[in-house]
C-alpha cells in the first residue's frame, strides 16, 4: 500500500483528479492534509508520498527524492498566493509580515521576494489562516495561500499582490509551488514508479475531462466551474525543463537567505538525476 498525500485545494486536483473523482486505485490510500501537515507526515514516514512544499526538498535533499514529471507550478498569476498590504510592496519600509503556519514555500517566496526584489526590512510572525485576521494584532502585511487567498481577496479593500505574478515579473521563470516527494527507499522503486504511471494517467483522465469535472467538483471545491477552469489553466504540472530553471532559481535566492542549504543534484525516483546548478 502506498500512502499518497492529498491537499484539499483546488490547485492539486488536477494531478488527484481520477483519485478524487472515481476513487483511489488498488494499493493507494489518501491521506488528507494542509501542505504544511504534510510535510511533517512525510518527515515522520506517515505518508510515502505527497505534494510537499518545494523548499521541503531544499531542506532535506539527502532524505528525499522526487517523483519525476510532476510539480504544481505558475508561470505568471498563481490567484491563490497573496500578500496583503495597505501600499504596494515597493512602497512599504520597516514592516511585521504575518505568515501563515499552513505554508512553507510561500513563506520562503515572500522573504525572497520582499528582501531581496524589494528591499523591504521585514519581521515575520506566524498566524492560522483558518481562524485569525493577523491585521487584528497590528501587522503591516500579511501572505495568504489555497482557499482562503481567495476568500480574503473577496472581503478585504486593501491592495493584494499575487506574488506568482511578481516572481515571474522579476525573474522571467516559472515558480514551483510543490513537487510529488517520497522519503522511500530504493527497494520501493516498483511501487513509486507504479504510483507514478496511475498519476500520469490522472492527469490525463482530468485532461480530457476537465470542463465535467469542474461541474462535478465545484461544490466540494467551493468555487464555480468556470473560475475552476481558468484557475487551472493558469497552473503548469509537469516538471519540464522550463519549470526545473525555475525550481533551481528559487534554491539558489532561499540558500542565499539562509532558508535552506544549497542543493547541488536532484533526485528523482528510478534512474534518471536532474542537476540543479
Amino acid at each position: 500500500m502506498v500512502r499518497l498525500g492529498d491537499i484539499a485545494y483546488a490547485n492539486v486536483f488536477p494531478v488527484h483528479a481520477a483519485f478524487l473523482d472515481c476513487g483511489p486505485p488498488a494499493g493507494v490510500e489518501l491521506v488528507q492534509g494542509t501542505p504544511a501537515e504534510l510535510n511533517t507526515l512525510l518527515a515522520l514516514g506517515r505518508v510515502d508520498v505527497a505534494p510537499a512544499s518545494s523548499i521541503e526538498y531544499a531542506r532535506h535533499a539527502e532524505r528525499y527524492r522526487v517523483l519525476e514529471g510532476f510539480a504544481i507550478a505558475s508561470v505568471g498569476r498563481a490567484w491563490s498566493i497573496l500578500l496583503e498590504a495597505d501600499a504596494r510592496p515597493a512602497e512599504l519600509g520597516a514592516v511585521t509580515v504575518a505568515v501563515p503556519t499552513a505554508s512553507a514555500t510561500s513563506v520562503v517566496l515572500t522573504r525572497i521576494l520582499l528582501e531581496l526584489r524589494w528591499g523591504v526590512r521585514a519581521s515575520y510572525l506566524w498566524f492560522d489562516q483558518r481562524r485569525e485576521d493577523p491585521f487584528a494584532r497590528g501587522v503591516d502585511a500579511a501572505l495568504w495561500i489555497g482557499d482562503p487567498a481567495l476568500d480574503r481577496r473577496e472581503a478585504s479593500p486593501r491592495h493584494f499582490t499575487d506574488l506568482g505574478h511578481a516572481w515571474m515579473d522579476w525573474t522571467e521563470l516559472p515558480f514551483v509551488y510543490a513537487l510529488w516527494q517520497t522519503g522511500c527507499g530504493e527497494e520501493r522503486d516498483e511501487e513509486l514508479q507504479g504510483l507514478a504511471e496511475r498519476l500520469r494517467e490522472s492527469r490525463a483522465f482530468f485532461l480530457a475531462h476537465a470542463e465535467e469535472l469542474a461541474r462535478r467538483h465545484a461544490s466540494r471545491l467551493r468555487r464555480p466551474a468556470d473560475w475552476l477552469l481558468r484557475y487551472w489553466g493558469s497552473l503548469r504540472y509537469e516538471l519540464d525543463e522550463g519549470v526545473l530553471a525555475g525550481l533551481v532559481r528559487f534554491y539558489a535566492l532561499a540558500a542565499e537567505l539562509g532558508e535552506a542549504p544549497a542543493v547541488t543534484e536532484i533526485r528523482f525516483v528510478a534512474a534518471r538525476r536532474g542537476t540543479a546548478g
